[in-house]
């Protein structure tokens, strides 16, 4: 099979959707961008690269400042890894473990800017529901509308820093646009008390019946008082009528969420990873 990796367009969107579409769940994220945008880097904000053979898409990598790859292996990592050249200009690398791990090692071969990490996490359990969860809800939990931002974005922020390490503050602003999309579209769920945020979870890649639930967040003071599990069953109600398939990724050594999600109904059903810049 003569392969080659090129910048994918219009006319290559059908392919590339029923590339995605083979494992919906682990694709999500460029499931539901290429889905939105297309494959066109003025509507989408970066190129996707695919590998042709045969006259078929047989994989692809999503060359944004998140780059995810999708069926990459071994045979043609390489090759993707050249397109991609040796400068960076991405802040983080995500997706299936083992092909996160295997772009990353042949990026760094080609530029230092690939090996230097802030943080590889590189076992991060996928987890999917698809059911009601096995607890009964907080009733406090609900939609959070625009009169709550303000607080919400508050909790965002903390909720951001906390789990990467770094603020998601920066002159361009596009943190605050993300919540309030997220916000407006009815996509983000709390528990606010006195003006105060004490739980919150967003929706953030959607795609049909799948969602992925990110940006999970408990105030410091309540955690270890039982307040997530409820809290996390509520959400996955709530977002069950839109949604009807849940999924997120949680770190390895975060056994604390992990036996949280466990105890809602979450199964896991892939593995991430993710290279942080």
């Amino acid at each position: 099979m003569r392969a080659r990796v090129r910048v994918l367009g219009r006319s290559d969107l059908e392919q590339a959707m029923t590339l995605l579409n083979a494992n919906p769940i682990e694709n999500l994220f460029v499931l539901a961008r290429v889905a939105t945008h297309g494959l066109e880097r003025l509507h989408l904000g970066c190129e996707v690269y695919g590998l042709e053979g045969d006259g078929q898409l047989r994989a692809l990598v999503h060359a944004g400042s998140n780059v995810v790859p999708v069926n990459v292996d071994q045979d043609n990592v390489a090759l993707f890894a050249q397109r991609i050249g040796p400068l960076r200009q991405a802040s983080s690398i995500m997706g299936n473990a083992a092909q996160v791990r295997m772009l990353w090692e042949e990026l760094s071969r080609r530029g230092s800017s690939w090996s230097r990490v802030r943080e590889v996490r590189a076992r991060q359990p996928l987890m999917a529901i698809s059911g009601d969860p096995l607890v009964e809800g907080d009733p406090r939990v609900r939609v959070v509308t625009m009169d709550d931002f303000r607080a919400y974005f508050t909790a965002a922020v903390a909720m951001y820093t906390e789990e990467v390490g770094v603020s998601p503050m920066e002159s361009s602003g596009s943190y605050r646009r993300y919540m309030q999309e997220l916000v407006s579209q009815g996509r983000a769920f709390g528990i606010i008390e006195n003006g105060k945020v004490l739980f919150k979870a967003d929706i953030g890649a959607v795609f049909g019946p799948l969602c992925q639930i990110q940006g999970v967040w408990l105030a410091p003071e309540l955690r270890g008082q039982r307040v997530s599990v409820p809290a996390m069953a509520q959400v996955v109600r709530l977002a069950q009528p839109r949604y009807p398939v849940q999924s997120l990724y949680v770190n390895d050594f975060n056994t604390r969420a992990r036996r949280l999600y466990h105890t809602v109904g979450f199964e896991t059903v892939g593995e991430f990873a993710t290279v942080l810049y």
